[in-house]
């Protein structure tokens, strides 16, 4: 049975999710996925042929419950996961005390755990044939520091990113798989952060080329799933405005 292939991108009702599908959506066919089917249905809409797209709806939190849900899904639908891109997110800031145990788990649920899950499925050949062939990970330049209150965040994005080197070594040399590490970008997620002009104005003087959007974590995804990065993997592509190079403050 021929099947045909998709991209599946990972929280693309919002966000870096949603620009990241827009930004490949003229050149592949789509899996968007997210909770809300109704943004997920105005994420289609944007996109470059949305005739062509799919969608699954799924919580990512519940990750016992992902096997069931993307393998009815695939093999209900006729489709095969050639390249995944994993945007979904989500953080809680504040001090550890008072960090409630719930949280922490959902956060490493939808952050890391879920990418381990579908990642895994997506190997299994009874599930998706061997068509995989690309994984990025959008992941954080908070995996490489710290900053107060963002603890849990912090240890999601680093699971994530040492997880992407020992796949890139396991799954060579026919899938290959990377990170990109955004810094400060203005998204739904961090808007409210944003919104604070004092803290604004400080992280601003910090990024030497200024805060970014959300099309400069696009393009770089859309180069790593790119024959351009061919002999790329394993890697953690880092796009922060030199963030993470300046030391002057």
């Amino acid at each position: 049975m021929n099947h045909a292939l998709c991209s599946l991108v990972t929280g693309a009702s919002s966000g870096i999710g949603r620009a990241t599908a827009i930004q490949l959506s003229s050149t592949r066919r789509l899996l968007l996925h997210g909770r809300d089917r109704t943004r997920l249905e105005e994420t289609r809409r944007l996109c470059a042929n949305p005739e062509h797209h799919l969608l699954w709806a799924a919580d990512l939190s519940a990750v016992d419950a992902i096997e069931a849900s993307l393998t009815d899904y695939l093999a209900s639908h006729g489709v095969r996961i050639e390249e995944y891109v994993h945007c979904a997110g989500m953080w809680n800031i504040g001090p550890l005390r008072l960090l409630e145990r719930a949280t922490a788990s959902e956060v490493m649920n939808v952050n890391f755990m879920s990418a381990v899950e579908i990642s895994r499925l997506l190997t299994r050949r009874k599930i998706n044939d061997k068509a995989l062939r690309n994984i990025v990970f959008v992941s954080s330049t908070a995996s490489q520091f710290g900053a107060r209150g963002t603890s849990i965040y912090c240890a999601s994005k680093g699971a994530l990113d040492a997880y992407m080197r020992a796949l890139a070594v396991e799954l060579a040399p026919n899938v290959r798989v990377n990170s990109v590490l955004p810094g400060a970008i203005r998204t739904p997620m961090t808007e409210s952060m944003l919104a604070d002009p004092v803290l604004l104005e400080r992280m601003e003087s910090h990024y030497p080329l200024g805060l970014g959007r959300e099309d400069d974590i696009t393009q770089a995804v859309a180069f790593l799933l790119s024959e351009c990065a061919r002999w790329i993997t394993g890697q953690q592509l880092v796009v922060d405005g030199g963030r993470t190079i300046n030391i002057s403050g």
